[in-house]
């Protein structure tokens, strides 16, 4: 059995299980940037929320947005499968999915999915299957996959939840499009029930007064806007003219719910790092949560 190590436990969010469990609850019961109450499930047979986006900063700054996501995610019905939509801070170049094994977090191992992964490694001729995109230096070290599972592993409470990190480096429209529909006719394939999750941080910029981040905040909303409208030839082109650091993920999960007949987005939560440590003063990031929904 393959073991993707926890890389970033420690730093981006606790190494230890009753210290992460704290920031978890944090961030879910925060009332002014999280929502405000833990994440519960009503059991419901059908879903609607089947997408959504999830920033991927250390917990203390991004941990209530990405709250946000995942409670919508897991609302309706706990998923057997979630698939995390991963940028690439480094360099890798291509796409790329870990098709068997688990990766470890604070909160017990999560199991990745062999028999979707599979499927979509039949469908796609773009996609490959390749360990060194997620162990080992220099692509192992990459967070942004990895911060979102703890949140799977709260969220999921008993429930083996599966998922697939999918680590994303192409920003070609055409290529995405192709890609994107290779997954979704995965999921269409598979009888079980699959969430999708774009890991991306918004514009990063430095920021030094109330005016500059005024301007900071309309970039990312342009990009908002356009998720929303479901559009995604509009979502690249926006978020490609900012520092959005996934604009190729946030798109590919528009292409992949559009695929599975979605038909609304929603801005759930949208705050910048200056607002949540109440400092205008330096290096400023934008954190969003969004969801789709049938």
């Amino acid at each position: 059995m393959v073991v993707r190590r926890a890389a970033v436990a420690g730093s981006f969010y606790p190494r230890y299980k009753p210290d992460l469990l704290k920031i978890l609850k944090e961030s879910f019961t925060n009332l002014e940037f999280g929502p405000g109450e833990e994440p519960k499930t009503l059991n419901q047979e059908q879903r609607s929320i089947i997408g959504g986006v999830s920033p991927h900063a250390g917990y203390v700054y991004s941990g209530c947005a990405a709250a946000f996501t995942f409670l919508n995610l897991f609302k309706e019905k706990i998923p057997d499968t979630v698939i995390v939509l991963g940028t690439d801070h480094i360099g890798y170049g291509k796409v790329a999915l870990m098709d068997e094994g688990e990766w470890e977090t604070p909160l017990g191992n999560i199991s990745i999915d062999e028999e979707l992964s599979k499927r979509i490694l039949e469908n796609s001729n773009t996609i490959v299957n390749d360990e060194s995109a997620f162990m080992g230096f220099p692509f192992g070290r990459e967070h942004n996959i990895e911060v979102q599972l703890p949140f799977i592993k709260y969220c999921a409470r008993d429930k083996d939840v599966k998922f697939i990190p999918i680590k994303f480096s192409i920003k070609d429209f055409n290529v995405v499009n192709r890609l994107s529909s290779d997954i979704a006719q995965a999921i269409e394939s598979y009888d079980k029930d699959v969430v999708i999750v774009a890991s991306s941080d918004m514009t990063h910029k430095e920021v030094y007064d109330s005016k500059q981040l005024e301007k900071f905040k309309e970039r990312d909303k342009q990009v908002i806007d356009a998720f929303v409208e479901l559009n995604p030839e509009k979502t690249l082109e926006a978020a490609s003219k900012t520092t959005v650091c996934g604009p190729q993920t946030i798109t590919s999960l528009i292409m992949i719910c559009n695929n599975l007949n979605a038909s609304k987005g929603k801005l759930l939560k949208y705050y910048t790092s200056s607002e949540k440590t109440g400092s205008i003063s330096g290096y400023c990031v934008g954190y969003f949560s969004g969801i789709l929904m049938k």
